[in-house]
C-alpha cells in the first residue's frame, strides 16, 4: 500500500487573504487601489511638514520643537520678534508685495501681447520663437539667477542690484508662465470668432479689442494671478540680485532666519507666505470655475489651473 505526501495546507484562516492578494495581484482591469494609496501618502508625507511648521508659528515659547501653548506671540504679541513689530521682517513682506505687484503688472500685458502674436505668427521663424519662449521653463532657476547676475554686474551697469535688478528678474522668469496660460486659452478659443468679426466689418484692431480680449479675460486674470503667486515664492532670483538689506524678499528673509539661530518668527513670516500664495491660487480656481460655468464646459477648474491649460 503506497502513500502519498500531503502538501502542507494553509491555516484556514489565511486562505481568505491569500486568495484575495492572488486575484487583486492577477486582475489588470481591477482599480488602482495600490496607486490611491501611493498618492495619498505622499501627500501626507508632503503636507505634515508644512502643517507642524504652521502649527508651531502659535507656539506660546521659543521652542520649535516642543508646544507650549497656544499664542499670537510671534505675529502680533512680541514687541521686538513678531513678525509685525520687527523692521527687517516688515522690509521683507512689503518689499515681496512690490515686487510681485509690478511684476504682474509688466508681466501680463506682456504675456498677453506674446502669447496673441506666436499663436497667429505664421513663418520660419514661428518655430524658434516659440522654443525661446519656453525656454526658462526648462533652464534651472540657478542658471538663470548667475546669468542675470552678470548681465547687471558687467553688461548694464547702470541697474543697480536691488529693487531694479530683482523686477526684471522675475519678469523674465515669469512672462513664459504668463504666455503659457494665455496660448492655452487661444487655442481653445480658435480663430473662429475674429474672423467672423472681421467678416461682418470689424478691423484687426476692433477685433482684438472688442472680441479676442474679452475672451481672454479668464486667462488674463489668472495668468496676473501666476505671476503674482511666482514673485511671492522666487527665492534664487531674489537672492541673486539682491542689494542691501532693504530689499530683501520674504524667502530670502526666511532663508537667513533659518541659519542664524531661527524662531517660531520664522514659521510665522513663511505661515503668511504661504496663505498669500494660496489665496492666489483659490482666487485663480474660482475664475476659472466661473468661466467655466459661464461657457458650459464640464470638467474641473482645478485640473485646468494644475495643467494651466484656461
Amino acid at each position: 500500500m503506497s502513500t502519498v505526501a500531503e502538501a502542507p495546507t494553509a491555516h484556514p484562516a489565511e486562505r481568505p487573504l491569500v486568495g484575495w492578494l492572488r486575484g487583486w495581484a492577477s486582475n489588470p482591469w481591477g482599480k488602482p487601489r495600490f496607486l490611491t494609496v501611493f498618492t495619498w501618502l505622499y501627500v501626507i508625507w508632503s503636507l505634515v511638514p508644512v502643517v507642524i511648521a504652521v502649527l508651531f508659528s502659535f507656539n506660546a515659547g521659543r521652542s520649535r520643537s516642543a508646544w507650549q501653548g497656544f499664542s499670537l506671540r510671534w505675529y502680533v504679541g512680541d514687541p521686538d520678534l513678531a513678525i509685525l513689530n520687527d523692521p527687517s521682517m516688515r522690509s521683507a513682506l512689503t518689499q515681496s508685495v512690490k515686487l510681485a505687484v509690478l511684476t504682474m503688472l509688466i508681466a501680463t500685458p506682456l504675456g498677453i501681447g506674446l502669447a496673441i502674436g506666436l499663436a497667429r505668427w505664421r513663418g520660419r521663424a514661428s518655430r524658434p520663437a516659440n522654443f525661446l519662449m519656453l525656454l526658462p521653463l526648462v533652464t534651472p532657476e540657478l542658471i538663470i539667477g548667475v546669468a542675470l547676475l552678470l548681465v547687471f554686474v558687467h553688461l548694464i551697469p547702470f541697474v543697480n542690484l536691488g529693487t531694479g535688478a530683482q523686477l526684471l528678474g522675475h519678469v523674465t522668469f515669469t512672462l513664459s508662465f504668463v504666455v503659457i496660460v494665455a496660448r492655452g486659452r487661444l487655442f481653445a478659443i480658435g480663430k473662429e470668432y475674429e474672423e467672423a468679426a472681421m467678416d461682418l466689418g470689424a478691423s484687426p484692431m476692433q477685433a482684438l479689442w472688442h472680441v479676442l480680449l474679452p475672451l481672454l479675460r479668464p486667462a488674463i486674470v489668472v495668468g496676473a494671478l501666476v505671476a503674482v503667486a511666482i514673485s511671492l515664492d522666487d527665492f534664487v532670483i531674489s537672492q541673486f540680485l539682491v542689494g542691501d538689506a532693504s530689499t530683501n524678499t520674504i524667502p530670502v528673509r526666511v532663508y537667513s532666519a533659518s541659519r542664524l539661530g531661527p524662531t517660531p518668527a520664522t514659521n510665522a513670516i513663511a505661515t503668511v507666505l504661504l496663505f498669500g500664495t494660496l489665496l492666489t491660487a483659490t482666487a485663480a480656481g474660482l475664475i476659472l470655475r466661473r468661466a467655466r460655468r459661464r461657457e458650459h464646459r464640464e470638467g474641473s477648474a482645478v485640473e485646468d489651473l494644475a495643467r494651466l491649460e484656461i
